[in-house]
């Protein structure tokens, strides 16, 4: 989240009349984030969140709206965009799309305890169990696929060992998902981290920032979350931070057999996802903001673990 595009009070106060969501108040642009420009919105009825996009593929926006009403309609804790008076959620302000949401409450959890770890697989669980049935659709751009198309570009940035390394990372994935059964498939977040939530306390407040939304294996998106949620900050997995999660997660949606056999290449992959796009964003493709792109050696830590050590084993169930 963050500030490009200057808004005044008067723009705002005009947007907000094509809503029934009350009169300005107050408007407060937040610093901090990557592509977007992002206000807090402040009305005599409630607290708002409106984001301007800047960037990134404009007509991919309507599935994000489709897939966060859908979300919201099932009860799922998600920023429902809010609808103008005739209906529709995706607006133009200062020349950019916007979206307007309301305001979820909590804070991003830095170091979640193992209430918050149960409620963030609660709630994932849920939500990739209703999501299995989500109509969208919108191919993962960043699977399997692009990694082979893509992990050629930074190879000659890394060292002969890390060239090898991630050329044999992207040969054994081939093998080992393109003879795979079919994994359980639906709509996914893309980009889980704890940076993603909101929390009162033990409360999960809110899952936000699905601009990587997408559709693809629904084991994707829980390997992301692992990997951030139950990580130290040597890359290694806390056994109980794990546990809980992933005993949460099943208890809304078991693995299926295909799924637990797979899961350690799972989280190999979506490791060297980010390890990867981080690459990327410091060597070829840097942002158009002047931004401080994420360290992708954390992720190449995180790789060597899984490597080394492999996933602990899964949890049946969460325990009552």
């Amino acid at each position: 989240m963050a500030v490009f595009t200057p808004l005044s009070e008067t723009q705002v106060a005009d947007f907000l009349e094509r809503f029934d969501a009350g009169t300005l108040t107050r408007l407060e642009g937040v610093a901090g984030g990557t592509e977007n420009t992002t206000y807090f919105v402040t009305t005599d009825r409630r607290e708002l969140v409106l984001t301007l996009f800047e960037q990134g593929e404009h007509e991919e926006l309507p599935f994000f709206v489709e897939l966060l009403d859908y979300l919201d309609e099932h009860r799922l804790p998600v920023p429902g965009p809010l609808h103008d008076r005739d209906g529709t959620a995706l607006q133009s302000l200062a020349g950019k799309p916007a979206l307007l949401f309301p305001r979820l409450p909590g804070k991003h959890p830095k170091d979640p305890n193992l209430a918050q770890c149960r409620a963030l697989g609660d709630a994932l669980g849920r939500l990739h169990a209703v999501s299995r049935h989500f109509p969208g659709h919108r191919p993962n751009p960043r699977d399997l696929n692009w990694l082979v198309a893509m992990h050629h570009r930074v190879l000659v940035y890394l060292s002969p060992e890390d060239q090898a390394l991630m050329k044999d990372e992207v040969e054994t994935y081939q093998g080992v998902f393109g003879d795979a059964s079919r994994l359980p498939q639906g709509a996914l977040h893309g980009d889980l981290f704890r940076d993603n939530t909101l929390f009162e306390g033990d409360r999960l407040g809110g899952l936000i920032d699905f601009y990587n939304g997408c559709t693809g294996d629904l084991l994707f998106d829980l390997a992301i979350v692992i990997n951030d949620w139950a990580c130290d900050a040597q890359g290694r997995l806390d056994a109980d931070r794990y546990e809980a999660l992933l005993g949460a997660y099943q208890a809304r949606r078991p693995l299926s057999d295909e799924e637990r056999k797979v899961w350690p290449m799972m989280l190999r992959l979506t490791a060297l996802r980010y390890w990867l796009s981080r690459l990327l964003v410091v060597y070829v493709d840097p942002p158009a903001h002047d931004l401080t792109p994420h360290d992708p050696q954390q992720f190449r830590s995180i790789l060597l673990e899984r490597l080394q050590h492999g996933a602990l084993p899964l949890p049946e169930r969460s325990q009552p």
